[in-house]
């Protein structure tokens, strides 16, 4: 017999790239200018993205990514350097940010309005840096950022598929992991929400759908179409 949640939904508990918009192909293009514009022939297409997307962290996907042709060369990039070209590829990001070429998932804003109508606490659980996380916000929520916590990239030592950055937004939000709902895109975020022993849900993006989302409490192509009487339904 399948058990709903044993205790009232208090929070819901976002993550940013890939759930709350589809940030990847932004994110994309910006490394390939920010190769571009360090003089590497270095170029990502889709494929291989989503390869380097299992990769947590944009500096570990630079040191992660090595042709047969570039191995060499890339054995001896220096942190300096790797630091100095993610820096590059940061600017370009924002800069596509500012130009409002990145906007909500469907279902998203909705589900937004009625978790605050109800009274739930709002959570952002990240591992982006939290100049990129604000600044994205204010394009997403036009300065009307909904979340009553957010746990950047600074905040932890470990990414995801760590728990590390749930455990720390459960904690800033005083609220049990029975009491809130993670809703993430990938495999990292889903092993990451349950290593905090917190249910989820699933929506994947273009870049990450095809991943063994066996754990999750709910798989949907988006939160469109789904209400909070849902998610306390929820099995727990």
């Amino acid at each position: 017999m399948i058990s709903l949640m044993t205790q009232d939904l208090q929070a819901l508990l976002f993550d940013l790239d890939g759930t709350l918009a589809d940030t990847e192909e932004a994110h994309r293009q910006a490394f390939n200018e920010a190769f571009a514009a360090f003089d590497l022939s270095w170029s990502w297409d889709k494929k291989l993205y989503k390869r380097l997307l299992t990769v947590a962290g944009g500096k570990e996907r630079i040191f992660a990514y090595a042709p047969p042709a570039q191995k060499e060369a890339l054995a001896h990039l220096k942190a300096e350097t790797v630091a100095k070209l993610h820096a590059e590829k940061t600017k370009r990001y924002r800069a596509k940010m500012l130009a409002r070429e990145i906007s909500l998932r469907p279902g998203v804003a909705h589900l937004i309005e009625e978790a605050q109508a109800a009274g739930l606490k709002l959570g952002l659980a990240t591992t982006t840096s939290r100049a990129n996380v604000k600044e994205l916000l204010n394009v997403l929520f036009a300065k009307r950022n909904p979340f009553h916590i957010v746990v950047a990239g600074e905040d932890v030592k470990a990414k995801k598929p760590d728990p590390e950055v749930y455990l720390k937004a459960l904690k800033a939000l005083k609220i049990k992991p029975e009491a809130a709902l993670a809703i993430e895109d990938s495999v990292a975020g889903l092993a990451a929400a349950r290593a905090a022993k917190l249910r989820c849900l699933i929506t994947p993006c273009e870049w990450t759908e095809g991943g063994d989302f066996s754990a999750a409490a709910l798989i949907r192509p988006s939160l469109e179409g789904l209400s909070l009487q849902d998610l306390r339904n929820l099995p727990a």
